[in-house]
């Protein structure tokens, strides 16, 4: 580590017209004389979920051996490059996705309960809304402490445009987010890439105003670019880096974005409230917003972020994979081997897309590691057998470091019906955000089997 002159705030911005850029942490964030010291004690630490809808071919995602020495499964090989920083889960159950006498409602419940381990309740009236009672989700009990440091205290996003679903029961607003703020306030997950970046580096003024802004000035950096050449001069060479290249990303989503932008304007006369600007290529998406994520955690803008692949009973179809088959009428497989291997290829491009996330994250350098090493991502879903909605043995992975209290490279299979929820104030714990329970928990996983600190 080089140690500049000049002294930087870590929550220091380069501003423009209508815009705010966060900066990465630098070298000159941190005085000179504790600087190797408190980088390397107290990094960051990140916390993303991930939620895949529908189930999963478990047979073919679940390790046979447990322990170091684990053979990758068929769905779950594209991790096999992250074994030091992934660890496989089984032996999980959200039993609160059950019905409680209140109708089938599998797919919405299985939803709803991922991060809040609470069972889905409503009540309709005849006059008045329907009532609803869910539970404060992991993400933003986590939002609320590790949120105070960063401008943005969490970031939700879906990959799916705002369209009608069918439910199987129940109200579909439980299949439309994973994230809570409390027990009846569910957060709107974001699917459009040009919003999402606006959120993080616009400032103020209405989307019309930014898009305007955006219109004149050709770029949110365009509108930076002389204050960043005014603070280069004054960083080390080290930070002249950090800086150019973080700047270059920043620069190469957001000419994604109008590409995508470009595309899909061509194809519409009448343009909405929100911009066009979901790529029609699925994984281009997929990325794009694995990407904004990542230079969200990059740029301090948030520390906590949700991603839902998809919705339950998602109609998306696959060509790109050899599956024009709707994804959920897939995942009714009722044993057809043909039907279960094309589930077992949605299942696997699924982890493709996750394992682009974790590369970007293991290349982002992040004070003396990486973002990967401190961060921690759990991936999964609230349905383990798709064909028969059941809650228990779940799919689950959690990735990444965790500022030094997560050690991978390990199967763990934990007793049937362990709640899921056990995880979660596990991983909430490890980030440093004591969560006394979250809905059915009942303590913390086996820490030594976690961590082996």
């Amino acid at each position: 580590m080089i140690i500049s002159k000049v002294v930087l705030p870590r929550r220091t911005f380069l501003r423009g017209l209508g815009a705010a850029v966060a900066l990465p942490l630098l070298d000159a964030m941190v005085p000179a004389a504790t600087a190797l010291a408190q980088t390397a004690a107290s990094p960051a630490r990140r916390l993303g979920f991930v939620y895949v809808p529908n189930g999963v071919i478990q047979e073919q995602w679940v390790p046979a051996a447990t322990g170091a020495g684990f053979d990758f499964s068929p769905i779950l090989s594209p991790l096999a490059p992250f074994r030091d920083r992934l660890l496989v889960l089984s032996g999980l159950a959200h039993r609160q996705a059950d019905s409680f006498g209140d109708g089938n409602g599998d797919h919405p419940r299985a939803t709803a309960v991922w991060l809040s381990g609470v069972h889905a309740w409503e009540r309709r009236g005849r006059i008045g809304p329907t009532a609803i009672k869910l539970g404060t989700t992991a993400d933003q009990i986590a939002a609320r402490e590790l949120g105070q440091a960063t401008p943005l205290p969490s970031l939700e996003l879906v990959l799916e445009k705002p369209t009608a679903i069918s439910c199987d029961s129940g109200d579909c607003f439980y299949s439309n987010t994973i994230s809570w703020r409390d027990p009846t306030t569910p957060l709107e997950m974001e699917p459009h890439p040009r919003v999402v970046f606006e959120r993080l580096f616009g400032d103020g003024g209405s989307a019309a105003d930014r898009r305007a802004q955006a219109r004149q000035a050709g770029s949110i950096l365009d509108s930076v670019t002389q204050e960043a050449l005014s603070l280069e001069r004054t960083l080390g060479p080290a930070d002249r880096n950090k800086l150019s290249e973080y700047l270059d990303s920043v620069r190469d989503l957001e000419q994604r974005i109008g590409r995508s932008e470009a595309r899909g304007a061509a194809e519409e006369i009448d343009l909405p409230e929100r911009p066009i600007d979901i790529p029609d290529d699925f994984e281009e998406y997929a990325k794009l917003m694995f990407d904004l994520m990542a230079l969200a955690y990059q740029a301090d803008v948030t520390r906590v972020a949700t991603m839902m692949m998809a919705r339950e009973t998602s109609p998306r179809t696959f060509p790109q994979i050899g599956v024009p088959d709707q994804h959920h009428s897939v995942s009714h497989h009722r044993n057809d081997p043909d039907y279960i291997a094309r589930k077992a290829k949605i299942d696997t491009y699924h982890i493709t897309l996750l394992a682009h996330f974790l590369e970007t994250l293991r290349n982002t350098p992040d004070g003396d590691g990486t973002l990967l090493d401190h961060s921690m991502i759990v991936y999964g879903g609230g349905i383990g057998n798709g064909n028969l909605h059941e809650h228990t043995n779940l799919p689950c992975l959690v990735a990444g470091g965790g500022g030094g209290r997560l050690n991978g490279g390990r199967h763990l299979a934990y007793p049937e019906d362990t709640p899921m929820a056990n995880l979660l104030v596990t991983v909430l714990d490890k980030a440093g955000v004591r969560a006394e329970e979250l809905g059915d928990s009942t303590g913390l996983l086996n820490t030594a089997t976690l961590a082996d600190v």
